[in-house]
């Protein structure tokens, strides 16, 4: 990961490995989530069309050790190449309050 990478996150994250769904206009994509902050999501690319920077995705998933099913609106920031794995950051630009919350909680666990 690149220092210039780092520098612009705001928010710490956190490791996540979970299989969640993607949504591409109408149509759902399997991906898996590398990490995971308030702001934002990293996720491995598996099978799914390429997406420009600035493209929008609908994400449903579910946070280890919880039963509440998290909706989010977010926009393709970029694409990076991680672990051997192509990926895409993606910045949250919809996510309800009560999510967000939801996903500060796990963050801010002890590992």
């Amino acid at each position: 990961m690149e220092t210039r990478e780092l520098e612009r996150r705001v928010d710490d994250r956190k490791p996540l490995d979970i299989y969640l769904n993607k949504f591409v206009g109408d149509h759902p994509f399997m991906v898996r989530a590398a990490d995971i902050s308030p702001t934002g999501i990293y996720l491995h690319k598996l099978i799914e069309p390429d997406l420009p920077e600035g493209s929008m995705v609908s994400l449903e998933f579910q946070l280890p050790n919880s039963d509440e099913v998290l909706w989010a609106r977010g926009t393709v920031m970029r694409e990076a190449r991680r672990w051997g794995t192509d990926g895409v950051g993606v910045w949250f630009t919809i996510l309800p309050q009560a999510f967000r919350r939801i996903i500060e909680g796990f963050v801010a666990q002890a590992a």
